[in-house]
């Protein structure tokens, strides 16, 4: 599917749909927009206070770790003089121990909603009434000295860190940081009320340069603060589309992404396709789009991916939603871990036709079955359960009143490597025989790891699918029972006469194998369990690349 398919290093270059469809789509219905509704202020705030514990839990450790080294510095290259500064020392341990602890504490318990602005006032509170009596110290030692001592470099890194660090309006960070610049400015004018000889000390380009040094400081902390909450606030509304919370990209291709997502009330995990902006204005890409779209919610059948919404937000983004599912795409499995064994082919070609049937049976052909459209997934507890994807290519096989032809004249759709001879040469009107040999092509690929034809060029494949024979299954497999290799040689037929000609026929033929029911429920578990031991447990968490191949025209005029 062009959802949801895997890109891998032995794909084709050319294993891509050719999408030669042009006709006006229906504008699908108005949906909610893209944007910050007020139902979702709670989540916001809940998402907001979780980040708010891991920036607090940062910035304590960050002050603390700092504040730490300079203790060292200064027990190294300051031996104590004087009982003032035994006790700064000490307060000085106190505030390390303090902070690093705390923030260390929050990896095993994390402060309550209640208590986070405690939490918040303590982390930066402290370092504040520590390098205020800082401050008192080096004023009097300055004294002593006949100089004052420049103390404006802790409080600009306090500042800048709370603007880093802690996510709030702007308004809350001006007050914020406006009470921290108040701490020296404060010292400085005690001092001067209090003591005369500080007050001679005191000059007016020393109160000017410390004023213009914190000034500064705090207004371009409060001007980042504002951007960093706009920018978190801008994408946290970029997440949001109407009821369903964009969660992590799962892919990207040519004419869209796909999203992880979950529905804000059900809680429940899906993708979510977007049509690129650049691409809403493409009336070929809009059309196929909706094709696939209402094709799919069309059909009910338990190995056809479902979909649960449609429609295009207020900024004319289209978008629709179908289920998420756990596992990999057919194309995956034989190029991560090669040719399936017989019995297990058998197993999801026997699903992929369950779903095809009832497509068939509601007039719809597909035209792009291929390996990477058919997907084994887990579901209900179910392994490797077959589920075939993009129909947007399908096409109504009884043309109805008011029905629109959708491909033009002397133009190619499908995928080369996976096309029927019908299609490569474009000549006739292609039935259901036409999937019945692309699910040939891809049983072949299944069993063997290679399509029935491969070239570089992707119009010797469409050639070769035309007039040339493929290499029997049992040279790339001799495993291969002969049986299954006369169901698939038959698929493969040049002339849609000598094929199986409906999918009932189909059915009938793989019941009939001497391996059918060979792979059960719990060898697939087995499998995908094995698998998640190898690689993690996320294996089965992890979808498949769900970009798009690029879509070209191909014209045979």
């Amino acid at each position: 599917m062009d959802v949801q398919r895997s890109t891998s290093p032995k794909s084709s270059p050319f294993d891509q749909t050719i999408d030669a469809e042009n006709f006006q789509p229906a504008p699908p219905t108005r949906r909610c927009g893209m944007r910050f509704a007020s139902e979702t202020v709670g989540q916001m705030t809940q998402e907001m206070e979780s980040v708010l514990r891991f920036r607090l839990q940062a910035a304590a450790i960050s002050i603390g770790v700092g504040l730490g080294v300079f203790l060292l510095y200064g027990m190294f290259y300051f031996p104590v003089e004087s009982p003032a500064q035994a006790w700064l020392r000490i307060f000085h341990g106190l505030v390390v121990v303090i902070l690093s602890g705390y923030g260390l504490s929050m990896f095993w318990k994390a402060p309550c909603s209640k208590t986070l602005r405690v939490a918040e006032l303590t982390i930066f509170g402290l370092p504040a009434i520590f390098f205020a009596n800082l401050q008192f110290f080096a004023f009097h030692r300055g004294i002593d000295l006949g100089s004052l001592p420049e103390m404006g470099g802790q409080w600009i890194a306090l500042i800048f860190t709370y603007a880093l660090f802690i996510p709030t309006s702007w308004k809350r960070a001006a007050i914020v940081i406006s009470m921290i610049c108040a701490c020296p400015l404060t010292v400085i004018t005690v001092m001067w009320l209090k003591n005369p000889a500080f007050a001679e000390l005191l000059t007016s380009s020393y109160l000017i340069e410390h004023g213009l040094t914190l000034g500064y400081a705090a207004v371009s902390s409060v001007v980042a603060t504002k951007l960093i909450s706009k920018l978190r606030t801008e994408a946290y509304e970029a997440k949001q589309l109407g009821q369903y919370r964009l969660e992590r990209l799962l892919g990207a291709g040519g004419m869209g992404e796909v999203y992880l997502a979950q529905h804000k009330f059900l809680k429940r995990p899906c993708a979510v396709k977007l049509i690129r902006s650049n691409k809403a204005g493409d009336q070929r890409v809009l059309a196929r789009f909706e094709r696939e779209v209402q094709a799919t919610a069309s059909l009910s059948h338990w190995n056809t991916v479902e979909i649960f919404d449609y429609g295009r937000t207020e900024e004319g983004v289209f978008y629709y939603v179908m289920e998420y599912l756990p596992g990999k795409s057919l194309q995956d499995l034989v190029d991560r871990y090669g040719p399936l064994p017989a019995s297990r082919a058998v197993h999801l070609l026997q699903q992929t036709c369950g779903a095809l049937r009832e497509a068939h049976e509601q007039g719809i052909l597909h035209r792009d079955i291929k390996p990477g459209n058919i997907f084994s997934a887990q579901r209900g507890g179910v392994y490797d359960v077959a589920k075939l994807l993009d129909f947007g290519l399908v096409k109504q096989i009884r043309r109805q009143a008011g029905t629109m032809q959708l491909t033009q004249e002397q133009t190619l759709t499908g995928s080369p490597l996976f096309m029927s001879p019908e299609q490569a040469l474009g000549e006739g009107e292609p039935d259901v025989r036409s999937d019945l040999y692309s699910l040939g092509a891809t049983a072949y690929f299944l069993l063997t790891g290679h399509a029935p034809f491969e070239y570089e060029n992707p119009m010797k494949v469409i050639v070769a699918q035309a007039n040339e024979i493929p290499k029997p299954l049992q040279e790339w497999n001799p495993e291969i029972p002969d049986d299954l290799e006369q169901v698939i040689l038959r698929l493969l037929e040049k002339d849609p006469n000598d094929r199986f000609q409906t999918v009932g026929e189909l059915q009938a033929a793989l019941e009939e194998l001497s391996i059918c029911r060979e792979w059960t429920r719990e060898d697939a578990e087995a499998w995908w369990k094995n698998i998640c031991r190898g690689e993690g447990e996320k294996c089965l968490e992890q979808p498949p690349s769900f970009a798009e191949q690029p879509t070209e025209a191909i014209s045979v005029a």
